[in-house]
């Protein structure tokens, strides 16, 4: 069985310490998704970012590979390494180039969501004022699309992620949200957006995020209570986890260089108090999810579908896409 974590972060620096990473994979998970910039982060941190996880996962190919199939992620599994992939939060790193798109893809970027929290150029914030998908964002989808890259649309506002998953013609994921219905957060995702994710032949991604999971002190019960809801409103394929455990290391400084503020990302009338952060599960609740799902009534066949085979489902289908394009041609 395969684990499919779908969002972790390490800090935005190209010298961040990969030993969560090998937490994760100690406790069971075989993939991992790690952001590497988000729409606060300049061009030239993610990039350094991407240069120096890329380097990292290539100084120690006996713990890592760097993926771009599920094929690899399973060869990766068979040689006891952990599979990674890399994934932005916003569509800023983009340029407003839809050409952008396919590099990021050829460096390991098999993820993107287009707006973190707030409205962009693209596409909207889930803290922001509705104004739904732009042109450009439509041209946006269909290079996603086109480079095989997973279409996220965790952060986007309700409105705009109903138009992007009605755009797309691939499946659509949520890689870390979590229903509405049970946190009323405006990070959290309502039954509407999970139908319609699921209509794509998408997966909502459970967060294990004290703020949207509604427990100060997460564990493997509360990330299956929320999975569980979701497996109930559109069937066990549509759900899967990701923790979007966020690793600090207070000896790297990532903050974002230039005019950061905090409160316009995270604004405190959306629920965020700057003064209590966030918590979030640990890595070695990995261990303990089978237990949880089982105890929320979930068949062991339900458990290796939420755990992993729901996304390698959705990856098989989206990363294959420009191999099968390339034959074509």
């Amino acid at each position: 069985m395969i684990n499919w974590d779908a969002h972790a972060c390490l800090p935005q620096h190209p010298q961040a310490d990969f030993t969560p990473v090998r937490r994760l994979h100690a406790a069971g998970v075989n993939y991992v998704s790690l952001n590497v910039g988000a729409d606060m982060n300049p061009l030239s941190q993610v990039m350094s970012v991407i240069a120096g996880y890329r380097a990292t996962i290539a100084a120690d190919p006996e713990r890592y590979a760097l993926v771009s199939s599920v094929d690899d992620i399973i060869q990766a599994a068979a040689d006891g390494r952990i599979a990674i992939t890399f994934d932005l939060e916003g569509s800023a790193p983009l340029l407003d180039q839809p050409d952008m798109v396919d590099l990021y893809a050829q460096l390991g970027v098999r993820q993107i969501h287009f707006a973190y929290n707030r409205n962009n150029s693209v596409a909207d914030g889930c803290h922001d004022e509705p104004r739904g998908l732009t042109a450009l964002g439509q041209r946006m989808v269909e290079a996603v699309n086109g480079a095989g890259i997973l279409m996220d649309c965790s952060h986007t506002g309700r409105l705009c992620s109903l138009e992007i998953m009605e755009a797309s013609s691939q499946p659509v994921i949520f890689s870390h949200a979590n229903p509405y219905t049970l946190v009323q957060h405006g990070r959290n995702v309502t039954d509407e957006q999970i139908r319609a994710c699921s209509a794509t032949g998408g997966v909502v991604c459970v967060s294990g995020l004290s703020f949207f999971i509604g427990s100060e002190r997460p564990g493997a019960d509360d990330v299956a209570r929320h999975a569980a809801y979701i497996a109930d409103l559109v069937g066990v394929a549509h759900a899967g986890i990701g923790l979007d455990i966020c690793f600090s290391q207070p000896d790297l400084d990532d903050t974002p260089p230039g005019d950061f503020d905090p409160g316009h990302w995270w604004p405190a009338a959306a629920g965020y108090n700057m003064d209590k952060p966030p918590t979030f599960t640990a890595p070695e609740v990995w261990r303990e999810l089978p237990a949880a799902l089982r105890r929320v009534g979930m068949s062991e066949s339900d458990v290796a579908q939420v755990l992993g085979r729901n996304m390698m489902r959705v990856a098989q289908q989206v990363w294959s896409k420009p191999q099968a394009l390339l034959k074509a041609a």
